[in-house]
């Protein structure tokens, strides 16, 4: 299994990263209750390892995005991959629109630079697609800013096998963010896709272990190892592909330090087996 994964020569990233969307007040609104807790928790990420962060400008909204700002102002010598979207729109708490007017997606990934810091973005992904523009529109936009270096690679999310291939003819794509989890395989296509033809494949919602956590197989496996379901069920993605780059998210830096373990964990091919048949 390899621990790590390249974008480009100068982009090799540890394939487990952070996700800052658990960070924001509640609905993923707000700020968070405890912002220097926020930040503490996004650099005892880095301090372990981690340099591939995920955020989106949705996230608060931007709050999530600040709170990485001052992460890696306090880690300036750490070399982090931040990638971030643009195209969600918030109307209020677990509230999600998407937006994929041209305008609107250049100001807010010139937002993005401003929010976390950048003078460009590594990773740019279209959160959502509008299915009210075409995709020329959106993610040639971004191919824009792409030529303009305020982008230097673009991704998807939540998409389809041929959204991704119809987007490959207008930009090259690196990446696709779909939820996909040890127990959710409903885009096994799309990971299959991204495997055979080397795109990062960030799965959203990684940690779905609550309605497994009681079953005996997981437990079983856990105690096996001296390690919590979630660590597991972790553990099982990065052993599924070599793309997977599993971001998973929590407002704990004992939580962040537990899931980074995961790592470290080598399944056993029959483990992995027994935890591949909880899917569907």
């Amino acid at each position: 299994m390899n621990k790590t994964f390249s974008f480009d020569k100068d982009l090799n990233i540890n394939r487990l990263g952070y996700g800052a969307m658990q960070l924001p007040g509640k609905g993923v609104w707000g700020p968070s209750s405890d912002p220097d807790n926020a930040v503490k928790v996004i650099t005892t990420a880095i301090d372990n390892g981690v340099n591939f962060i995920d955020t989106a400008d949705a996230y608060g909204p931007f709050y999530s995005n600040l709170y990485v700002k001052e992460a890696l102002k306090q880690r300036q010598d750490a070399n982090v991959m931040v990638a971030t979207k643009v195209g969600n729109t918030r109307q209020g708490p677990d509230l999600w629109t998407p937006v994929g007017t041209p305008a609107y997606l250049r100001q807010q990934v010139e937002l993005n630079m401003m929010t976390l810091g950048l003078d460009h973005i590594d990773l740019l992904q279209l959160h959502r697609v509008d299915p009210n523009y075409t995709l020329e529109e959106q993610v040639g936009e971004l191919a824009k800013m792409q030529q303009e270096g305020k982008i230097k690679h673009i991704g998807l999310s939540q998409v389809s096998v041929d959204e991704i291939k119809a987007a490959e003819k207008i930009a090259p794509i690196v990446s696709v963010q779909n939820r996909y989890n040890l127990i959710d395989r409903t885009d096994e296509d799309v990971l299959d896709y991204a495997e055979a033809n080397h795109l990062a494949f960030i799965p959203w919602f990684p940690l779905a272990t609550g309605e497994l956590a009681q079953g005996k197989e997981l437990q079983d496996i856990a105690a096996k190892y001296d390690a919590q379901p979630a660590q597991i069920a972790l553990a099982w993605l990065l052993k599924r592909s070599d793309v997977i780059l599993p971001i998973p998210g929590t407002s704990s830096t004992d939580h962040v330090v537990q899931n980074i373990k995961a790592q470290n964990i080598e399944l056993s091919q029959a483990d992995f087996d027994i935890l591949d048949k909880l899917g569907k």
